[in-house]
């Protein structure tokens, strides 16, 4: 028997930065009527604070809600509001080196873009993550230029040159996150596990980008169970049947 279901966000829970659509909410509050759940995603707490925490309905039990923005390098939990158990932050001279890292690879690899939205670049404190159409890119623009991951792929190879020792994952729909060496969701899952006691084998993993490269794939090599979905119909989909099981 599962205790704990931890989801990545975007992609899975809701589409690229958009708030959880009502019936996401209803169904989380359904599945936290019988396990604990985590959300576990590169986006930081104000992201989450408006895509989930403000999302779930009255009924849903928020003292069972784990919330870790930055691949899991902060966690939030609710005791009458939301509050940071830890953050574990990037130094200014770490956090300099990879923004030189950032603007030299996006010139070799050649991969700028006609039109962008908002801010290429952002610092998240424990975590680097460049957007490559810009923070506030429409969802149809997002999902129409890098669909298969090949142009993220590139870029990630240059990085990993330029960064040895960190740890560099694509996520959501054009999203890069860079963190300190190790830093990915199997960390993450891992902190997760020692702060809540829940073992490792009590838990599974939903999730869109399990797959070598994707961010969503460390919690599969960590050896949890782990469900891969297309997109948040798939994940209403997997949460009914899980929900049902555990009842």
């Amino acid at each position: 028997m599962k205790e704990l279901v931890a989801f990545d966000l975007d992609g899975t829970l809701a589409e690229s930065k958009q708030a959880l659509l009502d019936s996401m909410g209803e169904a989380l509050a359904d599945l936290l009527d019988v396990a604990h759940v985590a959300v576990i995603s590169g986006g930081d707490w104000p992201q989450f604070e408006k895509q989930v925490a403000s999302r779930l309905p009255k009924r849903a039990d928020r003292t069972k809600l784990w919330l870790m923005p930055t691949t899991g390098t902060k966690l939030y939990r609710f005791d009458g509001e939301w509050r940071a158990v830890y953050a574990e932050l990037f130094e200014d001279d770490e956090k300099a080196k990879i923004l030189t890292a950032f603007d030299e690879s996006l010139k070799a690899t050649g991969f700028v873009p006609e039109k962008t939205w908002g801010e290429r670049i952002e610092d998240r404190g424990s975590q680097i993550t460049f957007s490559a159409l810009g923070q506030e890119a429409p969802i149809d623009a997002k999902h129409s230029w890098d669909p298969d991951f090949a142009k993220r792929k590139v870029i990630q190879a240059d990085l990993q040159k330029r960064l040895p020792g960190l740890s560099i994952n694509m996520g959501g729909a054009t999203s890069i996150d860079i963190t300190r060496e190790g830093v990915d969701k199997a960390y993450g899952l891992k902190k997760l596990n020692e702060v809540s006691g829940i073992a490792l084998e009590s838990m599974m993993f939903i999730g869109d980008a399990i797959f070598p490269g994707g961010n969503d794939y460390p919690a599969e090599q960590l050896g949890l169970d782990v469900v891969k979905v297309k997109n948040p119909d798939g994940t209403l989909a997997a949460i009914a049947g899980i929900v049902a099981c555990l009842k």
